[in-house]
């Protein structure tokens, strides 16, 4: 049987949103085990995600997400950072809601656009046009229930409103 605390805590949303952030401050909070889907993957394949999108291209990145997807879904009790194009696909969505809490951020494009430009790392899909693949990604966003607008908020009240969708959600 599958009780609360094994239930998952999944944090998804287009990047520069906080979800790293926010996941990690969540799962200290929580004393839960925090896993980070592109670092993970990372850590597996033994190549950064720019490596994996040069020499395999976008589509096996996709594939290699995908089965991380489902190993981490079937994970218990922990507070799990998505990739920000992970749950657009509908399969790997459906799993992670099966699995626990699903919540994903947003930003104003003001916001996002200063926090990728604050964020020094390397970003495959940040050398296109990442404003028109937020809005071709947003309908696979707003489908998720809940939101939660990181705009012009601190990383501890958007934890704390987690928190507080938990409550209301799983107890």
């Amino acid at each position: 049987m599958v009780t609360t605390n094994d239930r998952n805590i999944v944090i998804t949303g287009f990047m520069g949103t906080g979800k790293s952030t926010v996941g990690k401050l969540l799962a200290e909070k929580l004393g839960r085990p925090f896993l980070d889907t592109d670092e993970e993957i990372v850590r597996r394949v033994h190549k950064t995600i720019p490596e994996i999108f040069a020499q395999y291209g976008e589509a096996e990145f996709r594939h290699i997400e995908r089965r991380m997807c489902r190993f981490l879904a079937a994970q218990r009790g922990f507070v799990i950072s998505t990739g920000g194009g992970m749950l657009v696909d509908e399969g790997n969505c459906e799993v992670m809601l099966a699995s626990g809490l699903v919540v994903c951020l947003t930003a104003s494009p003001e916001v996002i656009a200063a926090r990728l430009t604050a964020d020094k790392s390397e970003r495959p899909l940040l050398k296109g046009d990442w404003r028109a693949l937020l809005e071709k990604r947003r309908p696979a966003y707003d489908a998720i229930p809940c939101q939660i607008d990181t705009t012009n908020r601190t990383p501890e009240d958007i934890v704390e409103e987690i928190q507080g969708l938990w409550q209301t959600v799983f107890v």
